[in-house]
């Protein structure tokens, strides 16, 4: 669920969080309690009572009947695309590295955080390979797709990569 009235906007493709409240928010750029990818959500709109799905979370939300269903991949073994924010090499495999959280498009509700850069420490994804995408899988390229992993995921934390 998402918390009645939450202020925070949560794009399709930004990793969440559980709070204490036991509802989902995004999680920006370093948490540990990270508990999934925002694949959208479903709530009764406030204004025409009719039932609504979005890509996105808009923010400040209060429904006057039900609640705010949140839809999250949250196998922590799932596999995950990612653009990077910079040129990472083939070393970056099985490093692990931090999103760059960025606010997301209201247009098609898209997310556009990023790949950080690979660091051997403790951070929120592990790095798995390049993408296979032709179009996206050039490492000689800044912004290229990798495929990643929760590294740091509420149903467990791996902490430090290779």
């Amino acid at each position: 669920k998402i918390a009645s009235g939450e202020s925070d906007v949560i794009y399709k493709g930004d990793v969440v969080q559980l709070e204490t409240s036991g509802c989902i928010t995004v999680s920006g750029n370093t948490t540990t309690t990270n508990i999934g990818v925002f694949n959208g959500c479903f709530y009764n709109d406030p204004t025409t009572q009719k039932p609504t799905w979005k890509n996105y979370y808009p923010g400040s939300i209060t429904p006057t009947v039900g609640n705010i269903e949140a839809f999250v991949y949250d196998d922590p073994n799932k596999l995950f695309e990612v653009q990077s924010a910079g040129t990472l090499t083939q070393a970056a495999v099985g490093d692990n590295a931090d999103q760059v959280y960025a606010a997301g498009s209201t247009i098609n509700g898209q997310s556009k955080s990023e790949l950080g850069a690979a660091a051997g420490g403790a951070a929120q994804l592990r790095i798995i390979r390049i993408s296979e995408d032709p179009e996206n899988s050039d490492i000689a390229s800044a912004n290229a797709n990798w495929i990643v992993r929760f590294n740091e995921h509420l149903y467990y934390n791996n902490g430090a990569g290779v």
